[in-house]
């Protein structure tokens, strides 16, 4: 008996042992090959293809040094989860590049050698509150060339997959590719003059897409008295609100593209930035249009000047009077079936912000075919640009679709023509003379008249996209600045650009960053419903029109003896319609307030659906379960 009890109990140890030892080689093997599920739609979580690429063109071996301080005290609790994301990321890009990429984990203690290292590498301490440092940063190492990010914002999750990949590319690239910009707006800033500090005004910083560009490529401006635009030094160039551009800038920017240069231009037919300056003082207040008119009509290319697009399948709600919100259709939110899945600059961008655009017409010169990357739905029309600035309301009012799509950014490809084919525009009377022909009828015959080869150029009918407020939200974090994507404008921008300079492996890479997931059911809904209560409100206000009429009227047939006394039969009709007046204004009210009360309804279904439907759901599945359960038992 008792032999048995001890072999029962032997054999109890021994299996309670090896499940142990199960155990723990299971989670040393499930640690070898750590694996993530990602269940979101666009596969969020998983690294890109784009990443991918880059990793697969590391010749050598990379070293990231990922500096982290790991004292429980020291450490905030939201860092430190952070710090551990980062983490999963970094062994999932080692995972992928095998042993060309290393990652060191340092912990920069104070007064360690691995806080001279994070020092040296450019990677900052952080002060906190409590009066400890921490730090949470990387530098990125290849054959010399160094890149640093210097502290990791849990403010830029969404961007870290995209920081890490562009700053492997970037110790990777041996030279950037050199970007110039002709531009009329004053997107590399204001800096400040004693002129502006006399009238008390400060200087202005560059848009955020100069300092972004500037992360990939040498950025440099061309000015438009430019002589020759090198289509050797400048990779791309990017001809941004091109207002009243000389024949002669249009000729130097015509035979860049046709010695094979890549062009990128926005143009405008209502630049809100040059209508307010640019916020530039030294800059007309006029609304601004811009175009190359030569090269468009040489192109094929037309753009209606002072017309925008209105879109009611694509508004945007704005703060109106009050601090009501206002849906204007003219400034459009643009989601996915805007853009062109197909093309390698739009397939992976899936919502652009772009108030009071244009619409590319035309056809294509014979040798050039359009390729259309952005356009409106059918659902739209074409407005007068300045009524699309005051107010959105009027243009609601009165909207009578076109029944078509419109391009707002096109992409022409094939052999280009010159616009001028008498060669370079004559220089100024002053300059003429013998001489000056003749150096005019040589420079003539140097002129190209086609294109040595296929090229490609890119037209975006709106400028005022790629401005801050569009693009961009700017946050002050522990002293650092920090810019997250609003929309998808500056990756849109970025990929025109990238495509162009011949490396697109970051395209996939960035434009997951500036996803978003609107509540696309809820704005149609919102749309239907403003369409149904926007015609009773019509007809409201024409009575209340003609009520106030038919009052002006009869002010106006007083007699020369009743100036301030009216008849018994007048003063009633005034009454009247006073009265009615009022009804009028007060049913218009109501319909309003009904209107905003249906929306704020759906709002509250979709968003109480979006947060108690899955729990809801999970229950379900419980009780459902519970209760067959239950049944079968009882069966037994």
């Amino acid at each position: 008996m008792k032999n048995k009890k001890l072999e029962t109990m032997l054999f109890s140890v021994a299996g309670v042992a090896a499940m142990f030892v199960i155990l723990v080689a299971l989670n040393y093997i499930a640690g070898l090959g750590k694996q993530r599920i990602d269940l979101t739609k666009e596969k969020l979580y998983t690294l890109s293809q784009g990443s991918k690429e880059i990793l697969g063109k590391i010749d050598g071996q990379v070293e990231i040094r990922f500096y982290c301080t790991r004292g429980e005290k020291e450490m905030p609790m939201v860092l430190k989860a952070y710090a551990q994301r980062v983490e999963d990321l970094l062994a999932e890009y080692q995972q992928v590049a095998g042993k060309k990429l290393i990652v060191k984990k340092l912990d920069p203690k104070p007064d360690s050698d691995a806080e001279d290292s994070a020092v040296l590498d450019g990677v900052e301490g952080q002060m906190l509150q409590t009066g400890d440092k921490v730090f949470l940063g990387l530098a990125i190492e290849f054959v010399g060339q160094k890149v640093a990010l210097p502290f990791l914002m849990p403010d830029r999750e969404r961007l870290l997959e995209y920081d890490l990949s562009r700053a492997i590319a970037g110790v990777l690239t041996e030279e950037k590719p050199t970007v110039g910009i002709m531009t009329s707006l004053p997107i590399f800033g204001i800096p400040m003059n004693p002129m502006m500090a006399q009238m008390g005004q400060r200087g202005q910083d560059p848009w955020v897409l100069i300092s972004e560009l500037k992360q990939d490529f040498n950025v440099q401006q061309v000015e438009p008295s430019v002589e020759q635009i090198d289509e050797k030094k400048f990779k791309v160039l990017v001809v941004l609100h091109p207002k009243n551009l000389p024949d002669k800038t249009q000729y130097e920017i015509d035979q860049y593209v046709l010695r094979g240069g890549k062009l990128i231009v926005l143009v405008d037919p209502n630049a809100v930035m040059d209508s307010q300056g640019g916020s530039n003082p030294m800059m007309g207040s006029m609304p601004g249009n811009s175009s190359l008119d030569k090269l468009f009509a040489a192109w094929g290319i037309t753009m209606e000047s002072g017309k925008v697009i209105a879109d009611m399948n694509y508004p945007t709600q704005l703060g109106g009077r009050g601090g009501q919100p206002q849906t204007n259709p003219a400034v459009l939110s643009l989601l996915e079936e805007a853009l062109n899945k197909d093309d390698v600059i739009t397939s992976s961008v899936d919502n652009l912000l772009v108030p009071f655009a244009g619409a590319i017409g035309g056809t294509p010169a014979m040798g050039l075919q359009q390729t259309v990357l952005v356009k409106s739905s059918s659902n739209s029309q074409m407005v007068e640009g300045f009524i699309a600035q005051m107010s959105g309301e009027n243009i609601v009012k009165e909207f009578k679709s076109g029944g078509k799509e419109l391009p707002l950014a096109v992409r022409l490809t094939g052999k280009f023509k010159t616009a001028f084919p008498d060669g370079k525009p004559k220089d100024a009377p002053a300059e003429a003379g013998p001489d000056a022909e003749k150096k005019a009828e040589s420079k003539s015959a140097e002129s190209l008249k086609e294109g040595k080869s296929d090229n490609a150029v890119i037209i975006v009918a709106d400028v005022d996209w790629l401005y801050d407020q569009f693009c961009v939200q700017v946050q002050n974090f522990f002293g650092q600045r920090i810019v997250t994507p609003v929309s998808g404008n500056l990756g849109f921008f970025q990929n025109m650009v990238e495509q162009f300079a011949g490396d697109s492996s970051l395209i996939h890479v960035r434009s997951r960053a500036s996803q978003s997931r609107p509540f696309t059911v809820m704005t149609k809904m919102e749309a239907d419903a403003n369409e149904r209560f926007q015609s009773k409100i019509k007809e409201l206000e024409g009575s209340l029109a003609e009520t106030q009429k038919r009052l002006s009227e009869l002010q106006q047939q007083k007699e020369k003896g009743q100036r301030l006394i009216m008849s018994p039969e007048q003063q009633q009709e005034i009454k009247e319609f006073r009265k009615k007046e009022s009804e009028v204004n007060k049913q218009l009210k109501e319909e309003r307030k009904k209107l905003r009360k249906d929306i704020d309804a759906l709002q509250f279904k979709l968003k109480l659906g979006n947060i108690a439907g899955m729990p809801a759901l999970v229950a379900l599945f419980g009780i459902g379960l519970f209760l067959i359960k239950r049944k079968r038992t009882a069966a037994r």
